[in-house]
């Protein structure tokens, strides 16, 4: 019997998120991904693992698509709603604690503090410039350190002593980690040392002049490392949740107001086999009809180019107005 479903999907940097909702918005399937710098590739390996597990009873009445390459992400799946992450993750985290407040977002590769009052964003910040407290640079120290990432928090989190790390630059706090090492601190130290610096420079970039009222919603692939959860409780005295995906919420906000969009009638999906079987791919280069030097991107299907972007005179744009139309849902 086939049923009707929604598909969200959150392309970032770092990692492509991909979930399934029913029509009651329950989640059926959840997929994070390493984005490998090929996010079609990923997003149609996702697609196909979806297809093969569930076949011909999927029915997608609605799809939608945001974070970094959702422009992208629209192209390739003809996707009814195109939204930006702050919209997304607000939406997901309203609809799993209606009453939230503020939202602590970290991902891989920025970081994002979103307010919200009656069910509404009423102030939100971004850091997309330092590396320093996002996921990527977790990783690159728990490598450096010969910790599986999995096992950063757990170990973190034995810390009897934390030791005070520059947090405020990601060279600085690398810096400081190594010469911490050296004067022979102890790694379960260092580590909580490192995650209550990256908590202390989120609350002072990202949060600075903001006041945060519980309920404080944790989301982001590093909500998963618990010693992160317990250094923003200690800053701020206050509990923090995480909810039970929040490494995908981004794709349930957006398969969320999929649904809102199509109200489970029409829907723009390709569909699954016409993804599969089509070869997309990306070709860029750089005009010099001006001064501006404009990175022209455009993006084909099976040879054929569908739509380009990047000219900020819309020379090349304005013949294929696909990107204008997803532009008008931000």
């Amino acid at each position: 019997m086939r049923e009707d479903f929604f598909l969200g999907i959150d392309i970032g940097s770092v990692s492509t998120n991909v979930v399934l909702i029913d029509k009651n918005g329950e989640v059926i399937e959840s997929m994070y991904l390493r984005t490998q710098g090929k996010p079609i590739e990923v997003l149609q390996k996702a697609l196909a693992t979806l297809y093969e597990k569930y076949g011909d009873s999927l029915r997608i009445k609605g799809v939608g698509t945001t974070g970094s390459g959702r422009h992208l992400a629209s192209l390739v799946v003809g996707a009814d709603i195109v939204k930006n992450e702050i919209t997304a993750h607000a939406k997901a985290a309203i609809f799993f604690v209606p009453d939230v407040r503020t939202i602590i977002e970290i991902g891989g590769q920025d970081s994002k503090i979103i307010l919200i009052k009656d069910r509404i964003v009423i102030d939100f910040a971004m850091n997309t410039i330092c590396a320093a407290g996002t996921g990527s640079f977790l990783d690159r120290q728990a490598e450096r350190l010969n910790i599986p990432i999995e096992k950063f928090g757990e170990t973190a989190i034995k810390s009897q002593n934390p030791v005070r790390i520059a947090g405020r630059c990601a060279v600085f706090a690398e810096s400081d980690m190594i010469h911490k090492q050296q004067l022979g601190h102890r790694c379960e130290d260092i580590l909580f040392g490192l995650c209550l610096a990256l908590a202390r420079n989120y609350l002072a970039n990202l949060a600075k002049g903001k006041s945060l009222e519980s309920p404080i919603l944790f989301q982001g692939g590093v909500a998963a490392n618990i010693a992160m959860k317990k250094a923003f409780e200690q800053l701020l005295g206050t509990q923090i949740i995480v909810p039970k995906y929040y490494n995908v919420m981004g794709a349930i906000g957006i398969a969320l107001l999929a649904k809102e969009r199509t109200k489970g009638l029409i829907t723009k999906f390709r569909g699954f086999e016409n993804i599969n079987g089509c070869k997309f791919e990306t070709k860029g280069f750089e005009c010099h009809d001006c001064s501006n030097y404009c990175e022209v991107v455009g993006f084909y299907s099976n040879g054929s180019l569908v739509a380009r972007w990047g000219d900020r005179c819309q020379k090349y744009s304005s013949n294929r107005n696909y990107h204008i139309e997803n532009s008008k849902n931000l």
